[in-house]
This record gives C-alpha cells, structure tokens and sequence, in this order.
C-alpha cells in the first residue's frame, strides 16, 4: 500500500482520501479489543458504554474531573483511572484502541498522542477544534494504518444512508441548493468578554482541562456544558451540529472542499462564537453534477428560530426536520433521525418506483437489539477486527470537518473567504489564524 509523506497529503487531493486502510495486525474471532477513554464523563459516558456494547473491553478511563467521570468510573470499575491522557497512554501497555470524548479543543492533542502509539480511535464530532488538525489527523490514520471513526451517530443510521441512495438515485434529480439548521446554541454565545474568576470546585484539574488552551481563570461559565461557546475550546453551533445536520447531503452529493463561504451573524466577539448566523457554501461541479450551494442557519433571529424561508419546500412546514436538498424535480425534507422524510413538488409514483428500484448500495450495520449510537461503535470495533472499513473514518470525517469549520472563518473576519482547500489556504490574510491554532507551552500534536 502507498503512504504518503505529509507534504504529499497536504498537497493531495481530496481524492487521496477513499483509500481504504486494514488494522496492523489480525484480531482472533473471539479476541476482545482494549478499549480507553478519554473524557468520560458527558458525552463520554455513552461513548464508553457503546465500545463495551459493541464488544471492546474497558481497560483505562481519564477524565480531568473525577466527579464528572464517577458514572463511568463506577460502572467500568476494573479499569485503571486517570486524569492527564499522555500518562495513561505512557504507562498502559495493553491499550489497543481509544474513544475521545473531552471538549473539541483537545481533540487533535489526544488523538495524535494515541495515534503515534499506533492505537485506532474513536472521536466525537467535531473531528477537531481547527482546519489544519483534522488535515494532520487524516494524514496520520493513513500513514498508520489506523482506524477511525468520527461520532457523527446518524452516520451509521438507515435514515442517512438510505437517502444518500436515493439522492444519488435521482429522487429529485439533479440538486443545486441545500438547507441546513439547528436551534442551537442553547449555551450562552454573542458574549463580549471572559467571565470572573470563580472558587474551584471539587474533583477538577482545570490545568489539565484547559491543554492546550490559553490558561485563564476558571468559571463556571466554561464547564461543563458551556464551553462551546467560547472560541478557544469550542466550535460554536456550526460546530457542534453541522457534522451530524450536513453529512447526508455532504456524503450524498460527493462535495470535496467548497470554493468559497461566507457569512452573516449577531454577537460574534473575539472570545465568544455569535448568538445566530446564516453561512452560505459554495461548491463546484463534479462531472456532470451542478454546482451547490449549501446554506446553515443556527440561533434565533429577531426572537425567532432563525429558519430558511418555508418556500424553499414548496411551502412544507420545516419544523421537525433539518435539511432540505432542492432538485430539479423535486425537493427532499429530512431529518436524520427518521426514514419519514418528505418529497415534496414530485409525482408520487415516480417516487414510489425510484424507491423501489434503487438497491441498497451503502453498506449497513446490523442494528438488531442495538442503537444507533452503538452501532458507530459497533461498525468502528468490527472494522478494528479487519471486518469492514468504518464509513465515518478520518478519510471520510477528517475533509469533512474542515469544510464545516471553513464557515467559521467567514464568522470571525466577516469577509467572504475564497478557499483552496488542498492549500488550506483563504485568500484573506486574517483567516489564517484561524486555520491553524497556537497551542499552550507544553501542547503541541
């Protein structure tokens, strides 16, 4: 198999990214993968429990806050503890595989530490907390051989990968336009400055909470849900949902890196993400497919959802869905979690008979008795087993995520931002900080 050099995946196309890569060594039929999590509580509890559902065994669990992480701590109570993840990762020899599931800002520092040590990862969306990170971690699960699988959950769902068929059936034919929203934040953003220092509470290695992050007092303000909101260790609403909103039509339409985004919003600062904002992609073609052009919408607006405009499905009420792919025969409302989605301005038979002639071509993921949050586990151990390549990989994931993340460069410049993605390069100079992140004395990939 070839392997690329850094320089050489930085200057790929995205193209370079399909491969499929086979675990380093073969699993027996009966043998159990050694699992760790880092950040465990959260978010990170439901991550651990569904490796050890999907069959790994549950070796090592650190978490920066012990209060947090007593659930997982308590229910996986034979595994070894700890707080800092490089200690865990030095001192336990039998760790196979890890699920990261801390704060976005610590994604890509976790990740790679393991990675160098060659163990298979699992990672909560979004991949990484920067542009260039989710580049470095791409090229690194290919040089190792490693694999990945990013927790965008409805991935691994029938909803999302039976449209993503009967998009590329023609369902509504050739698309050109797609809606993507969330209610969220529903954590505080549009915030003007840091908040005061508070007392510390019990249990938390704030130090080791902050990694690679500027070191600022703590406040409750932050953790443990609030985060998202500030710049440096979230990702704002974008972030947060736009893995999980935007994948179907992502995946579904083949889009590589778009061509340019830009933005509007209310409350952005130079610490905090904006109360709402409405980011409009721009896509090539890809061979005969026209060009799209994706537009996300977060927060509320004036006191209201902030919402495409009900016209664009032919007047469909859009609440209780996510996204709306516009063809030229019709238009899809979806929402990623039901198979109850709407074509709307097409013949019903014509639906009917593309329905029923369009094969299953995505691979599925047995999920009798199971989740769909487990079965993203489940397609990540059984692919660690040389079973099936996870479809959420870092191939996959890593070009993915740093599309969604491109949006928020046109958030905080307030410049539209023409992009050559292979490059990671705006055309605005004041993107690039953005584009790759400084890290804290001590922190580095």
């Amino acid at each position: 198999m070839k392997i690329f050099s850094r320089r050489q995946f930085i200057g790929a196309s995205s193209s370079a990214f399909a491969f499929q890569f086979l675990p380093s060594r073969v699993w027996g039929a009966n043998e159990r993968i050694n699992v760790a999590g880092i950040g465990v509580g959260g978010k990170g509890t439901a991550d651990v429990a569904s490796a050890a559902n999907a069959g790994a065994n549950v070796v090592a669990l650190c978490d920066v806050d012990t209060v947090r992480g007593a659930k997982s701590m308590k229910a996986f109570s034979k595994a070894k503890v700890y707080t800092d993840f490089r200690k865990m990762l030095e001192k336990q020899k039998d760790i196979d595989a890890v699920t990261i599931s801390a704060p976005d800002h610590i994604h890509a520092v976790a990740a790679m530490a393991a990675m160098d040590l060659g163990k298979h990862i699992y990672c909560q969306k979004p991949l990484t907390h920067s542009i260039h990170e989710a580049r470095v971690l791409t090229e690194a699960a290919a040089q190792n051989k490693l694999v990945t699988q990013m927790g965008n959950q409805a991935h691994s769902g029938e909803p999302i990968r039976r449209a993503v068929e009967l998009v590329r059936a023609g369902i509504i034919g050739n698309i050109s336009d797609v809606h993507v929203w969330t209610n969220r934040p529903i954590w505080p953003q549009g915030l003007a400055e840091r908040p005061p220092k508070e007392k510390m509470p019990e249990g938390l290695n704030w130090d080791l909470w902050l990694g690679p992050a500027p070191k600022v007092p703590y406040s409750s303000k932050y953790v443990p849900f609030k985060w998202r909101g500030w710049w440096d260790y979230g990702t704002g609403a974008l972030g947060d949902m736009a893995c999980h909103i935007m994948d179907m039509p992502y995946w579904a339409l083949d889009l590589k890196y778009p061509l340019s985004v830009e933005a509007e919003q209310g409350g952005n600062s130079e610490v905090s993400g904006p109360a709402w904002s409405v980011i409009k992609y721009q896509f090539p073609a890809r061979g005969s497919n026209p060009p799209v052009t994706m537009t996300w919408y977060d927060g509320r607006r004036d006191g209201q959802a902030n919402m495409p405009p009900r016209d664009v499905a032919g007047g469909q009420d859009l609440r209780g869905y996510e996204s709306v792919l516009v063809g030229d025969k019709g238009a899809l409302v979806f929402n990623r979690r039901s198979t109850k989605w709407k074509i709307v301005g097409r013949d019903p038979d014509e639906v009917r008979q593309i329905e029923e002639a369009t094969a299953q071509s995505v691979p599925r993921v047995e999920q009798d008795g199971i989740s769909t949050q487990d079965a993203n586990h489940v397609e990540w151990i059984e692919g660690i087993k040389g079973r099936a390549t996870p479809l959420s990989n870092f191939g996959q994931a890593g070009p993915f995520t740093e599309t969604v993340l491109l949006g928020n460069l046109a958030v905080r410049t307030g410049q539209k931002i023409d992009w050559d993605g292979p490059a990671m390069k705006p055309n605005v100079k004041e993107a690039e900080k953005f584009v790759r992140r400084k890290y804290r004395k001590g922190w580095s990939l």
